[in-house]
């Protein structure tokens, strides 16, 4: 018996489907234990080694057990500890790195999660608004909390119909009232985005986006859309809210909102922030952010953990690096190589496909032109792209199944050898198209 299968039959005895949190369930027979992981590489609890473009949802931005960061958080516990319970000098200069990235930062509160982002911005948008009601983007992921909780239920949904999807809970658990204040929009449909603020503009605290969407395979707001919520938003006294937990400080150094152009009034980041350290952060305009606070009628922030020592050194230590040396440079080169080799393999294969999102972390879809929106994900051949990722995972090349997850790039894949992985990707594929 594999160690592996020992692991999973104890671990099935302590903990609900034997896994920490469901996402890391792949199967009885296939969910991952891993053993160890450095740079790139991640060696599971039997000693297989994978060349990972997961990398745990995207935090990874460097490589894991990156010296650097590492260092600065062991000399960080060795000399002052990880919590005081109060405020530190380097609270502020963690914030000031942000601003220097990020210039429609003025005032920023951290967190210890993405979740926890999106809920301070989320509940400053609503003091600062008066408002209560909030839009989305559909196939957009805000955290794991009842009130974002709500999808589109793309799988069930006859793309050949007249009609919308449904709007279903992500699961058991979610009082049908979290419903009630929100409105699901689709991604780059000009008549909904008017439709929405025609509708509810009086009561509309803030819209939320993803405008490269990390759970869409990177399908991606187009610039005239985002301009025209932008205004709206302007327009109606609505803030934007971007949530830039997965494209913050990587898709470049100032996120999406860099390549864009466009702000936002409040801005959530995690994942990349401190290449693995949870550590996460909400911010924007000073008078919004300015509603936060202990006096009579402010928002309620806080949080034990929160701006936590070994958090913010790993967050000081990882945006200095990228902000100090060419690593975006190495990321945006690799990425861009590995996705002309994929691009290679697919039309050698005679496979339709479409790339979406930066190099830094893009998405594939089988099907012709790259999709505008969550609905045309559905069109793609989602099937055959599982059936090819399960291949690449048993020959060394971790990714999540799912096209709807994108590949990641860190600094780290520099050391790939890509001659290796388009062998494998073009065995890989020959599997899954005889299949």
């Amino acid at each position: 018996m594999s160690k592996q299968s020992q692991l999973m039959a104890q671990a099935h005895l302590h903990m609900p489907q034997g896994v920490a949190e469901n996402y890391r369930y792949w199967g009885d027979d296939r969910t991952v234990f891993v053993d160890s992981a450095k740079g790139c590489v991640l060696t599971d609890c039997d000693g297989k080694t994978y060349v990972d473009f997961r990398l745990g949802y995207g935090p990874i931005i460097l490589g894991y057990r990156d010296e650097r960061v590492d260092a600065a958080v062991v000399d960080q516990i060795t000399r002052f500890g990880t919590l005081s319970g109060f405020s530190t000098a380097l609270d502020t200069e963690v914030v000031t790195q942000i601003k220097a990235l990020c210039p429609q930062i003025d005032k920023l509160r951290f967190a210890n999660s993405g979740t926890e982002a999106v809920m301070g911005a989320l509940r400053t948008a609503r003091g600062f608004t008066g408002r209560d009601r909030v839009a989305i983007v559909e196939g957009s992921f805000h955290g794991l909390y009842d009130e974002m909780m709500w999808k589109s239920d793309i799988e069930q949904w006859d793309p050949h119909g007249a009609a919308a999807p449904r709007v279903i809970p992500f699961g058991a658990g979610i009082p049908a009232r979290t419903r009630d204040l929100l409105d699901i929009l689709e991604l780059n449909n000009f008549d909904g985005l008017e439709r929405l603020f025609a509708d509810h503009a009086n009561h509309l605290a803030c819209v939320m986006l993803e405008p490269i969407i990390g759970n869409a395979g990177s399908i991606s707001a187009s610039q005239a859309w985002l301009q025209r919520l932008r205004d709206l938003c302007n327009q109606h006294g609505t803030l934007l809210l971007i949530d830039e937990v997965k494209t913050g400080f990587r898709v470049a150094p100032g996120g999406a909102q860099q390549l864009y152009g466009i702000h936002a009034d409040l801005t959530t980041f995690a994942k990349a922030m401190g290449n693995g350290y949870p550590v996460a952060a909400f911010g924007g305009r000073a008078d919004v952010m300015d509603v936060v606070g202990s006096h009579k009628g402010g928002v309620v922030h806080g949080g034990t953990y929160t701006a936590n020592l070994v958090a913010l050194r790993a967050a000081h230590a990882t945006l200095t690096i990228l902000a100090e040396t060419d690593a975006f440079k190495t990321i945006d080169r690799v990425g861009t190589q590995i996705q002309a080799l994929l691009g290679r393999v697919f039309t050698a294969a005679g496979i339709d496909h479409a790339f979406a999102g930066p190099p830094a972390m893009f998405g594939i879809h089988f099907t012709p032109n790259v999709p505008t929106n969550y609905r045309d994900w559905r069109k793609t051949d989602s099937a055959l792209y599982q059936r090819f990722a399960w291949h690449l995972i048993d020959a060394g090349v971790m990714l999540e199944p799912d096209s709807r997850e994108p590949w990641f790039i860190c600094e780290a894949h520099q050391q790939v050898d890509l001659a290796w992985l388009e062998d494998v990707a073009t065995r890989s594929l020959r599997l899954a198209m005889a299949a």
